[in-house]
């Protein structure tokens, strides 16, 4: 790479890790850029993962010095997550990319739609913390989370959200703080699969770590300095951004 091209990946990192962190979708900004630099769409989902690794644990370290983090139910819906994130890194894609592309942007609008409507205050008698019938549910939701993340990756955070806000009565910095919890467990299993198969570019992967970390800093921080309203109207726009372009009316 020469400078411009690190420069390129360290700025596109950096805002990527901040949209992870505080929304989702930082993936689908990254991967074009990795394949436009030249590796081709294996390796890029592979070398992806080592910034989304630093990324998060950087992001987990800040909301932990700043008060916000829950270990035991993140490990409880972490453990099946990582399970399913090494099943769903060994399936192949079997849909074609454009009919795929329509189902995730559905996917997503679903998604910003649970997630604004806030149904954990219109679910009578919702407390914060679930009960033992939500960590089960929520053990058996994000096994297939995991799986849909070993598999693409792109856009999970969004799903997280949405899962999280159905299961908690979490206030989404809270449900942030977990999302990137969960992502770092699974993420470490997903990216040894890619690892084993050869489909890792380290120099990428690490030159886009370091714009990933600082971003995901900078999206913790902003997170729990900004609360709930900024970070939905955040994850508003990039829902509806990435939504459209991956349905073909915007080309970002």
């Amino acid at each position: 790479m020469n400078a411009l091209e690190i420069l390129l990946v360290i700025v596109v990192g950096t805002a990527a890790g901040f949209l992870n962190t505080v929304a989702g979708g930082g993936s689908l900004i990254t991967m074009p850029l990795l394949i436009f630099l030249g590796l081709p769409s294996a390796a890029a989902n592979g070398t992806n993962r080592i910034a989304l690794m630093v990324q998060n644990v950087v992001a987990i370290a800040n909301f932990r010095s700043k008060g916000y983090f829950d270990w035991k139910l993140g490990l409880i819906l972490a453990v099946p997550a990582a399970v399913g994130a090494v099943a769903g890194s060994k399936i192949a894609l079997s849909l074609p990319d454009d009919i795929f592309n329509k189902v995730l942007a559905v996917v997503m609008l679903c998604v910003l739609a649970v997630t604004i409507w806030n149904p954990q205050k219109k679910l009578k008698n919702r407390k914060e913390e679930p009960g033992t019938k939500e960590k089960i549910i929520g053990a058996a939701v994000f096994f297939g989370v995991g799986a849909y993340g070993g598999f693409i990756q792109a856009g999970v955070g969004f799903i997280i959200i949405a899962s999280l806000t159905l299961l908690t009565g979490y206030s989404l910095v809270k449900i942030n703080s977990m999302k990137v919890f969960i992502s770092a467990v699974y993420m470490v299993f997903s990216l040894i699969v890619f690892i084993v198969g050869g489909k890792v570019d380290w120099v990428l992967g690490l030159t886009l770590a370091a714009g990933n970390a600082l971003g995901g800093y900078l999206g913790s921080s902003f997170s729990v300095s900004k609360g709930d309203k900024w970070i939905k109207i955040i994850l508003a726009v990039t829902v509806v951004a990435m939504a459209l372009e991956l349905l073909g009316v915007i080309n970002i």
